[in-house]
Parts: structure tokens; C-alpha cells; sequence
């Protein structure tokens, strides 16, 4: 069931979940990473914020932990690596871009335990120590299948607990999955205009209180603020609620299939305007 509706939520927000870009869906993360590198700056920072969920699933793997990355230092220590991966890439070598990123990752996370030493016990430290062939520096852990089974199994339990902490929020309004399975705009356009509602729901807290409160939608100041008729608030008030809610949460599970779509309804208003 949680499958199910984690499925549902995916394709609510238009995403498939994977941390790519609608800008580089066909085209892999060396040709993007070839790009910033020959001097496309601006394409730096969309190609890091898009490889969130990944970058965040590396930093889990590594820990074996669920790694928040609203919270957790890791996460900000495996960001940092992501970013200096795209200027230390070489690809005339023959690694795939994501896997030289991986490395660097779990390297720096690895001078971040040397020095904190707040996880000594969860592993030896002679687990980290390089290969002298000059392979990853985590053959030893890499090869043991329980690093990858313990974080999975922590990811699909927070998960689990995101969705369940949600559908009791959604209750509150009146609202089930089930009441969504069917809400999810047909055109990028009308989702681009109901995600950004969500979101200027979501930032103002007195009108999340009163939603909340009240188990209804905001609809007159929301008509004032975002300068939407009526009828498209009342026609999509559930979609609506449903992201706002989510974007006022702690769901950064759930967020890093919402997040992505609300980058690329900002870019759409941009070219737009």
C-alpha cells in the first residue's frame, strides 16, 4: 500500500524521483557536467539542487543511516563533494561521472568521521583505509552487501513514517490519497500555476493554521495574493492543499519529488514573463 501512494505522489508532482532535471532528462550527467565546466555557471547550481535525492541516497548508504539533508551534516559534507566532483571530473578516464562523484563523496565523509570520530564503533576504521591499487577507498565496506541492505531498509521505515505522518495531516482536511489518485493537473502549465499556489500557501503560516484549523481551503486570500479566479481554487483546492501541506512539513522524502517540479514551475514563469 505505502508502494502504492508513494507511487501516487510521484505522479501527482509530474517527477519521477530520480534527482534529474526536465532540462537534462535526455542527457547524461557527463554532457551537463562538460557544459559547466566549458563556463555555463548557471547550470552549476540546478545540476546540484536536481541531484539532491541522490546525493542524499549516497550519504545514507555510506552512513547507514537515513541522512536528513535539512538536518545532518553528512548531507552538507556530501554536497560539498558533489560540487567539487563536476570540477575534478575527468572524462577521458572512463568513469562514469556519478560514480566518480560517488567516490568523492564517501571520501570526504570519510575525513569527516576521521576527524569528528562520532561513528568509530559502526566501523573499523581499517575499513576506510585505501586500496593500494588506488581503487575506491571502500573496497572492504563496498563488498559487504549489509551497508546498502541497513540503509534501504532505513530509507523505506522514514519513508514510511512520512507518508503516515501525512495522511494523518491530509485526514485533518478532509482529504485522502485516494482523493488524489485522480487530482494530478494533465498539462505542465496547470501544474506549474497550482504548485507555485501551494507554495505561497505553504509560506504564509497564518493561512496553513486557519486550512488546518478549519479543514478548508484559504480561497479569498489566496485569490488576492496569487491572482487566481475562484473556480481554479475550488476546482483543485485538494492538489493544493496536499502540496502545501507537504512543503510545510517534514517530509524531505517527500519533498525531493515536489521540490524539483516547483524549480522547473519557476523556470517556466521566467521564460514566460
Amino acid at each position: 500500500m505505502k508502494r502504492l501512494i508513494l507511487l501516487l505522489i510521484k505522479r501527482l508532482f509530474g517527477r519521477s524521483g530520480d534527482g534529474r532535471a526536465r532540462d537534462g532528462a535526455q542527457e547524461p550527467p557527463e554532457k551537463i557536467v562538460a557544459r559547466i565546466r566549458a563556463g555555463d555557471e548557471r547550470l552549476r547550481e540546478s545540476f546540484i539542487a536536481d541531484y539532491g535525492p541522490y546525493i542524499a541516497r549516497t550519504a545514507s548508504r555510506f552512513c547507514k543511516r537515513y541522512i536528513d539533508p535539512s538536518r545532518d551534516d553528512e548531507y552538507s559534507i556530501a554536497l560539498a563533494a558533489f560540487n567539487e566532483a563536476i570540477d575534478g571530473y575527468d572524462g577521458t578516464a572512463g568513469k562514469s561521472f556519478l560514480g566518480f562523484a560517488e567516490t568523492v563523496i564517501r571520501r570526504r565523509l570519510i575525513d569527516h568521521i576521521r576527524r569528528e570520530q562520532r561513528h568509530a564503533r559502526a566501523l573499523p576504521m581499517s575499513a576506510f583505509e585505501d586500496d593500494p591499487a588506488g581503487e575506491s577507498p571502500l573496497n572492504a565496506v563496498e563488498t559487504a552487501g549489509a551497508l546498502d541492505a541497513y540503509a534501504s531498509e532505513n530509507l523505506r521505515e522514514s519513508r514510511r513514517l512520512e507518508i503516515e505522518a501525512l495522511a494523518e495531516r491530509l485526514a485533518r482536511c478532509g482529504i485522502t490519497f485516494a482523493d488524489l489518485a485522480d487530482r494530478s493537473p494533465r498539462h505542465a502549465d496547470s501544474r506549474a500555476l497550482l504548485l507555485g499556489i501551494g507554495a505561497a500557501l505553504a509560506s504564509r503560516p497564518e493561512l496553513m493554521e486557519a486550512m488546518e484549523r478549519h479543514g478548508r481551503l484559504p480561497i479569498k486570500e489566496l485569490m488576492e495574493c496569487c491572482r487566481v479566479s475562484r473556480k481554479t481554487l475550488e476546482r483543485n483546492r485538494k492538489y493544493i492543499m496536499a502540496t502545501a501541506l507537504i512543503l510545510s512539513g517534514d517530509y524531505p522524502l517527500l519533498k525531493s519529488y515536489l521540490l524539483p517540479a516547483l524549480r522547473e514551475a519557476a523556470a517556466s514563469r521566467e521564460v514566460g514573463s
